[in-house]
């Protein structure tokens, strides 16, 4: 088994594996520390995920394979929803546990201690949500680079083929200048034999004038 074999095989054991971590949360009714646990593991998951893909590019950056980076792009874009869907299961899960925390409070009689761990429950959902915002924003970023990696190739890909445009532009003159040369070259040529006829022709009538005028002396 090759090296490329073997990552995607640990490419689709992860995404299952996370997958079914998902379901856990989606199931999940609490505590909050449970639910944090979860999180926890699901955003190293994520985090080995990304690595594995990260790393399976490369492989088809260094071999110029490009099935092997399609390959990888798919499954960048399958990371994507699976880390949409894992963090709307955070989500939800943090909404119905809150729920079920109000409803208690109702319901419990000891209503300071109720509400001293809803304050808890609040301060770690917020911690988690900073969590979650700050891998969003991880993720953002590594987009935003794969965005600037693209326009840097389409800016190449651009200036190349306005090299190739004023070449040709270049050659067109140049072709054009040629054929204007070629055309005046003829015209002068032209006129330069036409020039020749007539100071021939002028030199036969000067002659003939001279034998007239000689002609008619001698007569």
């Amino acid at each position: 088994m090759t090296d490329v074999d073997k990552l995607n095989q640990d490419i689709v054991k992860c995404s299952l594996s996370i997958k079914s971590l998902i379901q856990d949360i989606q199931n999940c009714n609490g505590p909050l520390e449970k639910l944090n646990e979860l999180n926890a593991n699901g955003r190293s998951k994520l985090s080995s995920l990304r690595e594995m893909i990260d790393d399976l590019e490369s492989h088809g950056k260094e071999s110029s394979d490009s099935d092997l980076l399609e390959e990888a792009r798919n499954y960048r874009e399958q990371y994507y929803n699976t880390f949409s869907m894992f963090r709307k299961a955070n989500v939800n899960c943090m909404l119905a546990i809150e729920k079920a925390s109000k409803e208690e409070l109702f319901k419990s009689d000891e209503i300071n201690s109720v509400r001293q761990r809803i304050k808890k429950d609040k301060a770690n959902m917020v911690k988690m949500s900073s969590n979650v915002t700050d891998q969003l924003l991880s993720i953002s970023r590594h987009l935003a680079d794969t965005t600037q990696l693209s326009a840097d190739t389409l800016q190449t890909l651009a200036n190349s083929s306005m090299t190739v445009t004023g070449t040709s532009g270049e050659l067109l003159e140049t072709k054009s200048a040629i054929s204007q040369s070629g055309k005046l070259l003829d015209k002068y040529s032209r006129r330069q034999f036409t020039d020749k006829l007539i100071l021939l022709l002028g030199f036969v009538f000067f002659l003939a004038c001279v034998l007239y005028i000689l002609k008619k002396r001698l007569l």
